[in-house]
């Protein structure tokens, strides 16, 4: 039995990603030609990983004359989500709690990050007391 496909983006998937979130439409060599420096990908390498991410339903295309031009049918607030809900269920059991606990534990976090993360939370609680 094959394993099953993943729908979150590979590092070259989400390069690629990130060049169409940018330009919109834009066809392979567009692709190519807009790969930051150091991070050049050949031509069949871009092609291979544009068409697994037209089956993972990231991108779509279209014909105009010889060559395909896609475009992503994904919004990047919208792929981030789905990549955070991937995240959330493999490595927290789907607990936000532990999710956000886990940020907070990390050494790296500045004091600013963390007001900003209360600030967050404060705004995204339900209001309980009843206008007061």
């Amino acid at each position: 039995m094959p394993p099953k496909k993943s729908n979150t983006l590979t590092e070259a998937e989400l390069r690629l990603m990130k060049i169409l979130w940018r330009r919109g439409e834009s066809a392979v060599t567009d692709l190519v030609a807009a790969m930051p420096d150091g991070e050049t990908l050949a031509y069949n390498s871009v092609l291979t990983t544009i068409r697994i991410l037209e089956q993972k339903g990231y991108v779509e295309h279209r014909q105009e004359g010889r060559a395909f031009v896609y475009r992503p049918c994904v919004a990047e607030q919208e792929a981030g989500r789905s990549e955070v809900r991937h995240i959330l269920s493999r490595f927290f059991g789907n607990s936000r709690e532990r999710l956000l606990l886990s940020l907070l534990d990390d050494e790296e976090i500045s004091p600013e990050e963390v007001q900003r993360l209360k600030d967050a939370i404060r705004d995204a609680a339900p209001d309980d007391e009843g206008g007061v």
